[in-house]
């Protein structure tokens, strides 16, 4: 009998990559409370830079998770929301909330700088 080690699955790995990269799951948190313009995401995740965080939106619309929404005012107002399968994360996200009260040190994140 083969007693191999199961290999991950390629999807599941693809995704834990995809909300575990820096930054990503706190935007995905702070867009969990409703659309936020870009200036309140800076504010909601202390520490993120606006250039890392115009990356990480750019990649979180690309795999369709994000939608940013423009409206034609004056001045303009970007708005940036989750879309059906951003929202869809909800339960993943609360979880790891619920897991990181319990098991992680009640500090401040490292911001690198």
């Amino acid at each position: 009998m083969d007693h191999g080690v199961e290999p991950v699955c390629p999807k599941f790995h693809r995704a834990i990559e995809l909300i575990g990269k820096r930054w990503t799951g706190a935007i995905l948190r702070a867009l969990m409370d409703g659309p936020r313009r870009f200036s309140e995401l800076l504010e909601a995740v202390p520490g993120l830079h606006d250039r890392l965080l115009s990356e990480r939106l750019r990649e979180l619309e690309s795999e369709g998770l994000v939608e940013r929404r423009v409206y034609p005012e004056v001045p303009v107002r970007i708005e940036y929301l989750l879309t059906e399968k951003g929202r869809d994360l909800d339960r993943v996200i609360a979880e790891v909330q619920r897991w990181a009260d319990r098991w992680m040190p009640a500090q401040a994140p490292h911001s690198r700088r």
